[in-house]
């Protein structure tokens, strides 16, 4: 291991005199004096230094896989004010994972991974924008939960990098009971490639007269065909199909977005035509709401939070409020209190 330090006060005057660097190689130390090795025909080039401070990360959490997670969710955060709720990812270990739980009213999405602790934190999306390109940078991650201190049950979500240390505050307020969303009595199942399925609906976009162009899928043997309600177009890729014929009708874009966060082969398991959706790939949910026809996508209780004033789920309770078969106008609600999350250099 060879150090290097600046000169300064170690060396004699004899030493110092225009010396810049001390080099300390085991036993042996040197001084090095300003374009030291330059001469003539030394090239120009650049260098990458990278200071480390004195931070010890123990790993918990994968990078990557966390940095994925927070992709698959932020996108389906509500971004209307009156959701404030909504407006936040939560946060929930136990059991042997992580999972976090996002919703905007039409769709539900939910990503597990495998995590040794335990807590709860509900985190606004605002606060998390950027974390995911920071974490994928980092070589070590580590999740955990602490007391805030602000108020008795007050928490707040830590994730320490061996640069940086996140401290993100948990907003007060409610979350869904999420887990009675999730359809569970499909008749079809479709296994299929998104990636084919997302060029589909890029080209059925181009012949919509609207920003919102539905789009109809259809099982047919070991097809399904994606296209258009007035028949302008249609596509039709290969799937596996288990179960009954079905056919159901999406928003374009809820269908990219799904499309996106899945990437790769993915589950569709269908019941009817007006039933949630559910698109189950790798430890990874979404549950998508239809069209009906002629209409707009039908809405659950605003995904179970804000339907009802005072009643949902304290960070995990359970409530016992149905979804609503259509959206409904609602009182306003007061935006909870947060704090922005906080950088935290770590010293040398």
């Amino acid at each position: 291991m060879v150090k290097i330090v600046p000169a300064g006060d170690s060396a004699s005057v004899e030493q110092a005199i225009g010396k810049r660097l001390k080099v300390i190689c085991g036993a042996n130390t040197s001084y090095l004096e300003d374009m030291a090795w330059i001469g003539d025909k030394t090239p120009m080039s650049l260098a990458d230094v990278r200071v480390s401070p004195n931070n010890i990360v123990k790993p918990n959490i994968g990078n990557v896989e966390l940095a994925e997670a927070l992709n698959r969710t932020l996108t389906f955060t509500a971004t209307e004010d009156a959701r404030p709720v909504l407006q936040c990812v939560l946060f929930t270990a136990g059991e042997g994972k992580l999972k976090l739980i996002s919703a905007d009213g039409f769709r539900l999405a939910i990503q597990d991974i495998d995590f040794d602790g335990e807590g709860q934190a509900l985190i606004s999306r605002d606060d998390l924008a950027g974390i995911a390109n920071a974490l994928r940078k980092a070589r070590r991650v580590n999740l955990s939960f602490e007391a805030s201190g602000e108020s008795l049950d007050g928490m707040k979500l830590i994730i320490d990098t061996e640069a940086i240390r996140y401290s993100f505050m948990s907003v007060e307020g409610t979350f869904p009971d999420y887990e009675k969303l999730i359809p569970t009595d499909a008749v079809t199942v479709i296994h299929f490639d998104t990636l084919e399925a997302a060029k589909a609906v890029s080209s059925l976009k181009v012949l919509a007269d609207s920003n919102s162009f539905p789009i109809d899928i259809t099982t047919d043997g070991e097809l399904i065909k994606l296209s258009s309600p007035d028949d302008k177009g249609q596509a039709v890729i290969p799937a596996d199909i288990e179960g009954k014929a079905n056919k159901i009708r999406v928003d374009g874009k809820f269908l990219a977005d799904a499309f996106r966060a899945c990437n790769g082969m993915v589950d569709l398991k269908v019941k009817d035509g007006v039933t949630p959706v559910l698109f189950a790939v790798d430890g990874y949910q979404l549950v998508t709401m239809p069209m009906l026809v002629g209409g707009e996508p039908k809405a659950e209780a605003e995904a179970g939070a804000e339907a009802e004033a005072g009643e949902g789920t304290e960070a995990g309770e359970g409530t016992e409020a149905e979804p609503e078969a259509e959206p409904k106008a609602e009182p306003k609600a007061e935006k909870p209190k947060s704090k922005r999350k906080v950088k935290e250099p770590v010293t040398a």
